[in-house]
């Protein structure tokens, strides 16, 4: 099962595209990543986002003027990556159907999926940023979404750290494996977190002096077991760990969400998973995903989870 959900590193990339800075940038970044992956690049274009613009190009022509603009700007950006890297193979090509259906399909023959966050327009803005959200929450493949200032390039590395968020499930998963591979490739140490919070309800007591943020710290009391379980926890995740890569292990008290986006600032690419529920379609995006893929200081890779 964990093979039809998370597809292998040697298929191409997959980038979608719809003429908007944010989309640009999208393109580099994924350039640089099929680039450092060995694999081709694939730029698509879902035609029918051109009618939110309401554009009207190449009147006249005899081709719809959506058509006309579609290709152009899926060559534009075929060009573009070419540019960047004269070596790697690329395609472009344009589908004539919604961008969600388009992308969610075209993620179950690609390595990965890579997308921008805004659009053209203020309108275009909302559709884009839904389209975003719903191929991250669909596909069988890993999206990464470009958020961040710093996200048109995969190399040199900016922070100099992938950051992957290791959630309640002790065993070894996909999301941890990703930024394994993720890490590895740009050469740079990979930093695993696991967040833990102290219950309220058993911090009722009056807090003794070396009460520290919430909870007790002395030896024995609830906060410790959290604290301790959160650890474990942590090496489960990473039991399967490879060698050549250097690992930075952290438990962090707080929510995940806050902690993660907190790490962000300082990372290249932050991994979160995503579990894919039976009987439901495609992934459940939780908290810690949307909120990464809303606020994250720098680009977001969620990966989808076998049950």
């Amino acid at each position: 099962m964990k093979a039809a959900i998370v597809q292998a590193f040697d298929e191409p990339l997959v980038v979608g595209v719809d003429g908007s800075e944010p989309s640009l940038r999208a393109v580099d970044w994924a350039a640089d990543e099929a680039a450092l992956r060995g694999v081709p690049l694939r730029v698509v274009y879902a035609s029918l986002w051109e009618r939110y613009e309401a554009a009207a190009l190449a009147q006249g022509l005899g081709m719809p003027s959506e058509r006309v603009r579609a290709e152009d700007i899926t060559e534009g950006a075929a060009r573009r990556a070419q540019a960047r890297h004269p070596d790697l193979k690329v395609s472009a090509d344009v589908l004539p159907e919604e961008p969600e259906y388009a992308l969610v399909r075209e993620g179950r023959h690609a390595g990965a999926l890579v997308l921008g966050t805004r659009g053209r327009s203020g309108i275009t803005e909302l559709l884009l940023g839904s389209v975003s959200l719903t191929v991250a929450a669909h596909a069988h493949c890993p999206v990464i979404v470009l958020r961040g200032s710093h996200d048109n390039q995969v190399t040199p590395a900016v922070r100099g750290r992938v950051v992957v968020g290791v959630g309640g499930h002790p065993e070894p998963s996909a999301a941890v494996r990703f930024a394994f591979e993720e890490a590895r490739r740009r050469g740079v140490p990979l930093e695993v977190i696991r967040a833990w919070r102290c219950p309220a309800h058993e911090t009722t007591d009056p807090p003794p002096p070396d009460f520290v943020r919430g909870c007790p710290q002395s030896a024995g009391d609830p906060a410790r077991l959290h604290e301790e379980q959160a650890a474990e926890t942590l090496e489960t995740a990473l039991r399967d760990a490879p060698e050549d890569v250097a690992v930075r292990r952290r438990t962090v008290e707080g929510h995940a969400r806050k902690v993660l986006l907190d790490a962000s600032h300082e990372a290249d690419l932050l991994v979160v998973g995503a579990r894919h529920r039976e009987g439901h379609l495609g992934l459940q995006l939780g908290r810690v995903a949307h909120t990464a893929l809303h606020h994250s200081a720098c680009p977001v890779a969620v990966v989808p989870e076998p049950m």
